[in-house]
């Protein structure tokens, strides 16, 4: 038993600083993983426009007002199961019910929601497409399960459409009209603003700012399918006068010249028409609108909404395993279709860069 005695504190004084460290790699791990989400292009912590400020103030008033309330309701918990020797009458008894019923049922309900209102209201309003001295950019986003359609109705010369990538300009408001061409998706550039539903038959809007060039992540925040999680949209503001020039490299015109100049691409043309031209539209050569438009997909940074990075190769790559890299998109199988022909026509649409 003396032994015992004697060796139990030395077991106890090795393991000790054992514990410590690794509590200590634990916590400090907790900490990085919970601090990844402060920051990123998908961050409601890291704004990047008026908009998003707001949502991070009521964020900042949600979280101190609901820890505040959490911290209150614990002490009174705890209190609750002190003991102690209190007698007190029926009509004492009902006394304190009812205090905590009208204090913690009623008046403390209602001062959150008029706090969350006193903030909420007014950042929800500065989003509204309300009326201002010159009219902002309009920018129209349609929801497909699972891509994006953009569109620029009014750019100079004629209406712009594109997929995937949406280029606003920076320093002004943008009016974005949203909605849907199947089920319910979900609008949302979380560094520039609050989220918004695109609805079948209906258009919504908000308004959105970001205060400098940038480039940002966007993602469907309702959930629309299997697929899913795989519908990115990648945001890019600019200046005005490359936004400007943006828009008048996707003019049609531009973009029928580019698509049919070059001859040593005929094989892939053919091939378009052959295999793709029902689904998808290029300008010059087919006018299919069921999938996305690739009359400028070479300039894209992302391919398959957001799946893989546009880089040499990629398309052709997409093209022999998009079932694999985006499982249940509606684009049929190219099994049937040579090796050949795929890296043909992938070299081909990478080319369609304005």
């Amino acid at each position: 038993m003396r032994e015992c005695n004697r060796t139990t504190p030395i077991i106890g004084s090795h393991l000790a600083p054992q514990w410590a460290s690794q509590s200590a790699c634990l916590l400090g791990t907790v900490l990085l993983v919970s601090l990844a989400g402060c920051a990123g292009d998908k961050s409601i912590l890291d704004p990047a426009g008026p908009a998003a400020r707001d949502v991070r103030l009521i964020w900042w008033v949600m979280l101190v007002f609901a820890t505040l309330v959490l911290i209150g309701v614990t002490v009174l918990w705890l209190y609750a199961f002190k003991p102690r020797n209190v007698v007190r009458t029926p009509a004492q008894e009902r006394r304190i019910a009812r205090r905590w019923i009208i204090g913690g049922g009623i008046m403390l309900p209602v001062a959150s929601i008029i706090t969350l209102l006193m903030f909420g209201v007014s950042a929800g309003q500065r989003m509204l497409p309300l009326p201002l001295g010159e009219p902002p950019e309009v920018i129209e986003v349609i929801g497909h399960q699972w891509w994006w359609e953009v569109r620029y109705p009014g750019a100079q010369g004629g209406e712009v459409i594109t997929a995937n990538q949406l280029v606003m300009p920076a320093g002004e408001p943008v009016d974005f009209h949203v909605s849907s061409a199947d089920v319910i998706h979900a609008f949302w550039v979380p560094r520039l603003g609050g989220k918004i539903d695109m609805l079948p038959g209906r258009v919504n809007k908000i308004r959105l700012e970001a205060d400098e060039p940038a480039v940002f992540g966007a993602q469907c925040a309702e959930l629309c399918g299997v697929g899913h999680a795989h519908m990115q949209l990648h945001v890019e503001a600019v200046p005005r006068r490359e936004f400007d020039a943006w828009l008048t490299a996707r003019q049609e015109v531009v973009l029928r010249e580019l698509a049919v100049a070059d001859a040593t691409h005929d094989g892939a043309r053919d091939a378009f028409k052959t295999h793709c031209a029902s689904c998808h539209q290029i300008a010059g050569v087919s006018q299919g609108g069921i999938g996305p438009t690739l009359s400028d997909v070479g300039g894209r940074a992302m391919l398959g909404a957001g799946v893989i990075a546009m880089e040499e190769g990629a398309v052709s790559r997409w093209l022999q395993h998009h079932q694999t890299l985006k499982p249940s998109n509606k684009m049929p199988d190219h099994g049937d279709v040579e090796t050949d022909t795929l890296d043909a026509l992938g070299a081909w649409l990478e080319a369609l860069s304005p």
